[in-house]
């Protein structure tokens, strides 16, 4: 996978993503991403796809995590 963040079609419910939650400040330095599985997809937006992790956070996805 190249550095550009998935399309909401390259997802599935199940794989493991990176997210930017969704009240996290974007300019802040501390920002962690976090690291789920998906639970639902909600569709393509400017910051990345719009995702709901099965825990429940909810978020942008930044990337999809490799296979281990």
């Amino acid at each position: 996978m190249s550095g550009e963040r998935p399309t909401a079609e390259e997802l599935r419910q199940g794989m493991t993503v990176e997210i930017v939650q969704d009240d996290a400040d974007p300019q802040s330095e501390d920002t962690k991403p976090i690291v789920g599985e998906v639970g639902t997809i909600y569709g393509d937006d400017p910051d990345g796809p719009h995702v709901k992790l099965k825990s429940g956070i909810v978020g942008h996805v930044r990337s999809i995590a490799p296979d281990r």
